[in-house]
């Protein structure tokens, strides 16, 4: 459950602003695992809608999804109801820090944009998420293949057209997402190994919509990234009224083209693979 974002409100407007941005890597990856890939049973850690799921329910052999929100499970049973039924996918609500399948059963887990929605206190050097770690150590097999999909502290400062407009939220945002140096330690600790990092440059989570200039007046494409959930009203409107002006004399998109360009160099996302050797 995250601790800012109210998902079972977004449940129903997630899909159109969000994709399954970079699966090809958490594809490509687990074809280079000891385990044929189509013989993998695979956890969508914190699944949502299912974006990923749905993308890599026909290469691997089994999917089990798990999400604490129930709107948003629901959603991803919707859109794969016959799959469920043919046993190819099992959803679960419940904690990601409290999985529910034994030891050393499981051949890879995929995490996509979750863990920073963990309660959790940095300053304490991030407990939760070792917690959670820690979890998916104990049910993947040896070499199984743990894959987190998360943006870096660089990658938010810089890679997110808007994020500059509403510093408060960024700042607040940043502090929840764990920072590399203490995630490696965390893996390492929780018997991970070979860890590598990976940034697909190209890859927008947002997809086209993030160029969408009639997208940050629409309630339901700021929905799409929870970072506006931690905007004040009076920011917001600020926000707005400074787009709105741009807009009005035709340089809104030329900003965000301006403002975009960062991007390319930073990337928004960074998938660390790690493989369980303990």
């Amino acid at each position: 459950m995250s601790t800012y974002e109210n998902y079972s409100k977004t449940s129903g407007v997630y899909n159109a602003t969000r994709s399954a941005a970079g699966v090809e890597i958490i594809h490509q990856t687990l074809e280079k695992s000891s385990t044929p890939i189509n013989e993998q049973i695979l956890i969508d850690a914190g699944c949502g809608t299912g974006l990923f799921s749905s993308k890599m329910l026909n290469y691997v052999k089994r999917i089990e999804a798990i999400d604490l929100n129930n709107e948003m499970l629901s959603r991803a049973k919707d859109k794969m109801a016959s799959e469920e039924k043919a046993g190819r996918i099992s959803f679960h609500n419940t904690s990601i820090d409290k999985l529910p399948f034994d030891n050393d059963c499981i051949d890879s887990i995929m995490v996509n944009q979750v863990l920073h929605h963990l309660p959790d206190n940095k300053d304490e050097l991030w407990p939760n998420h070792y917690k959670v770690i820690h979890e998916f150590s104990r049910v993947l097999k040896t070499n199984g293949i743990l894959i987190i999909n998360r943006s870096t502290h660089e990658q938010m400062e810089n890679s997110f057209w808007f994020y500059g407009l509403i510093p408060n939220a960024l700042k607040s945002v940043i502090e929840k997402h764990i920072d590399t140096e203490n995630l490696l330690k965390h893996l390492k600790k929780n018997g991970f190994g070979s860890i590598e990092e990976k940034v697909p440059s190209e890859v927008i989570m947002q997809g086209d919509e993030l160029f969408n200039v009639d997208g940050p007046f629409d309630p339901d494409w700021r929905r799409g990234d929870s970072i506006w959930s931690l905007v004040s009203e009076d920011e917001l409107n600020d926000v707005l009224e400074y787009l709105r002006g741009l807009k009005k004399s035709f340089k809104l998109k030329e900003y965000i083209q301006d403002k975009d360009k960062s991007r390319l160099k930073y990337g928004q996302i960074t998938f660390t693979i790690a493989k369980k050797e303990l």
